[in-house]
């Protein structure tokens, strides 16, 4: 992997971006292995890309090639972009609450090898969780959130989050992050919620779909925003259940696809498959 480069690009769509990229990584003697492109609409739409490259020496020739991309392609197309080693493992820091199953999930993924990330360290608002992650060797920090009181709670999570955090996930994290706090993670903040958001707010949403005899569950990951889970979606599922289903039988289920449908998102985070576009995700996966 330390020869393979990624590069992700997001600019107004016009003629020659492809061969003004493509005509660099040939100059510099890179070979692309694997491309992925969409536009909103091609005579004026967002044109949104990803490339993977193998290059010999990328990993410490990355930086000298930002600076030629910047001058001969970035700037004539005024292309919002990045390229990045795909060596670089990218740490985590996962916030929790009580509940372990997404947690776990991330944690068994790393240790497997189908998450090529680290989780760095675990942060909960309450202690529960601490033997998880040190069961699994992954610091744990408590860091308390008390009634009107959130701004010293994350002014700690910004001393925590000082030493190389590349992205904070929300495993059932159960509290809800400032604008202040989002906006410097902007697109680096990924929660995870049951889908019966907006039709079953509040507490207990599971009773209240078992209420309604609803057909199907499931769970949505997303970018957070300063508009509460109304972040650009990431990934989405669901499963079908019916009238068998009592209330256990439903949170069993939405836990299952929770933990799935977070992983799935983490995994096309840490692997630069996802782009924005205004709200929504383009996800090249």
């Amino acid at each position: 992997m330390k020869s393979r480069g990624r590069l992700l690009v997001s600019c107004s769509d016009r003629p020659g971006i492809v061969a003004a990229i493509a005509r660099f990584l040939f100059e510099c003697g890179a070979n692309i292995v694997h491309s992925d492109q969409h536009s909103t609409d091609p005579w004026g739409g967002q044109f949104l890309m990803r490339v993977d490259f193998e290059l010999p020496g990328f990993a410490d020739r990355a930086d000298d090639l930002r600076v030629r991309f910047a001058e001969r392609v970035a700037a004539p197309f005024d292309m919002v972009w990045r390229l990045e080693p795909a060596s670089r493992r990218k740490r985590l820091a996962v916030f929790v609450s009580r509940e372990d199953h997404c947690l776990l999930e991330l944690l068994w993924q790393q240790r497997s090898g189908d998450l090529r990330a680290d989780v760095a360290m675990v942060i909960g608002n309450h202690p529960e969780l601490e033997a998880v992650a040190t069961q699994w060797g992954v610091p744990f920090h408590h860091v308390p959130v008390s009634p009107g009181r959130h701004h010293e709670a994350e002014e700690r999570h910004r001393e925590i989050l000082k030493n190389g955090i590349d992205a904070v996930i929300l495993a059932r994290y159960m509290q809800i992050l400032s604008p202040a706090f989002v906006a410097e993670w902007r697109n680096r903040i990924i929660n995870i919620h049951h889908s019966f958001l907006p039709a079953f707010v509040g507490a207990k949403p599971y009773n209240q779909a078992h209420d309604r005899g609803v057909k199907l569950i499931g769970a949505t990951a997303h970018y957070v925003t300063e508009q509460l889970d109304a972040g650009p979606i990431i990934e989405q599922d669901v499963q079908r259940v019916d009238h068998r289903q009592e209330v256990a039988d439903l949170r069993r289920i939405g836990r299952q696809i929770e933990r799935t449908v977070l992983a799935r998102a983490v995994r096309w985070h840490v692997e630069d498959r996802i782009l924005v576009h205004g709200n929504k995700t383009v996800v090249f996966a």
